[in-house]
């Protein structure tokens, strides 16, 4: 007879699976955070040297008597603010800044935004005038101010001589002696040179608008002025409210166009504020001033970035 043995597997206990060890924690140069500073250490070094201490030396030169070859003469707040608007040219700078910004922003924008709907289309040669478009935007903002006085020179300039040639007039025409007509030649070097860049934005805005879109409103009968209306420009808000920022703030900060041209001239007609700002700290050697005014223009500048920053989003929400 055979005996079974006995199930012993039900009396022992079991015996919990071995837990792995947990990991050694890395060292601190290898963490996730340690390499996130060490990745972002550089640019904040940056910030910091070349934007930061400036800031603050140039908010310390607004409230203290500073003249440029005598240094600090300790605190006069807040004089060279309230000494701002006693200059002659302020107001002026003021009214003519703000026009040349509301001129080239509309006329560029326009010229750009035309630019951008002839070339949106991948036909042959658009690629061609795509490049020619956006050729002069490469050429820095002094050499163009160069080549165009050059140009305008009416001694020596083509343009200037052009329509006494042809019969037009019978003196070369003065494009940088009135104040009317240096601001319009002012405005065109700068709507030659910059209408490819916004182009090229407005380009890539265009781009990204679903072809399905244009194909429904053709099959509904939309005529092109309607697709232009009711869809390019609502789609394309994004990339003009970005062109608009840049632009505008831009025109505000203008200064090497007016100084290589007109020297703020004839009779101080186009001084700029930033024009104004390099006047009463290099020629009236009062950087006090100088700093007020360059405070009083970042805060403005600020202000309209913070609300053009909210439009554009409000853009790309919609």
């Amino acid at each position: 007879m055979q005996v079974k043995a006995p199930d012993r597997t039900a009396a022992e206990p079991r015996v919990p699976p071995r837990r792995p060890a947990p990991a050694a924690a890395p060292p601190w140069w290898r963490s996730r955070r340690a390499k996130g500073l060490a990745y972002a250490a550089p640019t904040a070094v940056f910030v910091a040297v070349f934007f930061l201490l400036p800031l603050l030396l140039v908010g310390q030169m607004s409230l203290s008597d500073w003249p440029l070859l005598a240094g600090d003469r300790g605190l006069n707040a807040p004089e060279n603010y309230t000494d701002i608007t006693g200059s002659t040219l302020f107001w002026p700078a003021i009214r003519f800044t703000l026009l040349y910004t509301v001129i080239v922003t509309a006329v560029l924008l326009a010229l750009a935004l035309g630019l951008a709907l002839l070339v949106q289309e991948s036909r042959p040669g658009a690629g061609f005038f795509r490049t020619v478009y956006f050729l002069p935007s490469a050429l820095g903002l002094a050499s163009a101010s160069l080549l165009f006085w050059g140009l305008y020179s009416p001694t020596t300039g083509p343009l200037s001589r052009l329509p006494a040639k042809v019969g037009l007039v019978d003196d070369p025409v003065s494009f940088l002696g009135t104040p009317n007509s240096a601001l319009l030649s002012t405005v065109f070097l700068i709507v030659w040179k910059f209408a490819g860049f916004y182009m090229l934005i407005l380009l890539v805005g265009l781009q990204r608008i679903p072809h399905e879109v244009y194909e429904a409103a053709r099959m509904d009968g939309a005529s092109r002025g309607q697709i232009f209306r009711s869809i390019t420009l609502p789609l394309l808000r994004p990339s003009l409210a970005l062109c608009l920022l840049l632009c505008v703030t831009g025109s505000l900060l203008a200064f090497d166009q007016f100084f290589i041209l007109t020297k703020g001239g004839p009779d101080n007609s186009t001084v700029t504020v930033v024009q104004l700002i390099y006047r009463e700290a290099f020629q009236r050697l009062n950087l006090g001033t100088a700093a007020a005014l360059s405070i009083v223009v970042l805060a403005v500048l600020l202000l309209l970035n913070a609300l053009q920053f909210r439009g554009l989003r409000n853009a790309d929400d919609s």
